[in-house]
């Protein structure tokens, strides 16, 4: 067993691992120096160890820091599932962006692994596949978005728009809680910007989708790529507004919330709230009527911001890609 062919794969799960163990890289000269003492016999103890100095894997972990850290790892089962499975739905994905959702599921994976490692003993099992109903649901496989991992690519990339953006938001609210645990908050809003990235990509596909991609045209569904304006019917590259309640059929508003206030909706200067993403208000100063020598437009100012959602809010939206029975979101 070659223990840095160990920190080599770690590496391309979490680039950072180096200055988690050590901010000098003074424990690989030590490592270097040991040489051939280092033997089996102590190798799993010594890994153990970096483990808890890299990612603070102890048992000291406070039980809001656990909570915040299993919600972010189911939705990340629920994000990977559902990429995996589209993958492994012939003639789902359009071969031109297959390379792409496998970069995205191989992410989630990663970020799998990591919050793993975080919470040690802590972590919720592998719920598998089995757990989710990407139907919308709730378990009956017949909710409305049904069509999105048989035959239907533009509703399959809406659902991923939208567990993306619930991820985006679900990391920044979280993040108030991590704050006394300097490395996972690192580790946390490490995932939240490439959550945030995974957006615009799959926006990118979802605004260029053509009927040469499984014989459908941009827009399916109603309201479906609509942005704040509604001008254009398709999606920027990046949230604005409220999305026009988001990718659901006008039938079933149920991704509405990704967008929408959480709990609460409001605040003083100091408190902690969650405004929906049409918020213009940053640090109590109006951005679109104190902004000296500019024009300032509604997009504009919603989309130079992203708004946190509160946990409850976002167990209510993932409840609905859940089989209840999976014990996930409560």
């Amino acid at each position: 067993m070659d223990l840095f062919k160990i920190i080599s794969a770690i590496e391309k799960v979490d680039p950072e691992v180096y200055e988690r163990l050590d901010s000098r890289r003074r424990v690989f000269k030590h490592f270097g120096m040991a040489g051939k003492a280092v033997t089996a016999a102590v190798l799993p103890g010594l890994v153990s160890g970096i483990f808890q100095r890299a990612y603070g894997q102890t048992t000291s972990l406070s039980p809001d820091i656990v909570a915040v850290l299993n919600l972010a790892l189911s939705l990340e089962y629920l994000e990977f599932y559902f990429y995996d499975k589209g993958l492994n739905t012939p003639g789902l994905i359009a071969p031109a962006d297959r390379p792409a959702f496998e970069t995205i599921r191989n992410d989630e994976s990663g970020h799998i692994k990591v919050l793993r490692g975080a919470l040690g003993n802590a972590a919720i099992p592998d719920p598998t596949a089995a757990a989710f109903d990407y139907s919308g649901g709730r378990g009956s496989m017949t909710g409305p978005f049904a069509p999105a991992l048989v035959n239907d690519y533009a509703l399959y990339l809406g659902s991923s728009q939208a567990f993306v953006d619930t991820g985006v938001r679900a990391y920044k609210g979280g993040a108030p809680t991590l704050m006394p645990n300097p490395d996972l908050l690192e580790a946390a809003l490490n995932i939240h910007s490439v959550e945030a990235r995974h957006s615009s990509h799959v926006r990118t596909i979802r605004r260029g989708l053509s009927a040469s991609q499984s014989g459908q045209a941009a827009t399916t569904i109603a309201g479906d790529l609509a942005n704040l304006s509604g001008k254009t019917g398709r999606p920027k590259n990046w949230v604005s507004g409220i999305e026009n309640g988001g990718p659901s059929p006008s039938t079933d508003p149920s991704t509405a919330p990704v967008y929408n206030a959480g709990v609460p909706a409001s605040g003083g200067p100091t408190d902690l709230f969650f405004p929906a993403e049409s918020n213009i208000t940053q640090a109590n100063v109006n951005i679109m009527t104190n902004t000296t020598g500019v024009t300032m437009t509604m997009d504009a100012a919603t989309e130079a911001f992203d708004e946190p959602l509160d946990p409850a809010t976002v167990k209510s939206i993932a409840r609905n890609f859940v089989v209840p029975s999976s014990g996930l979101f409560v």
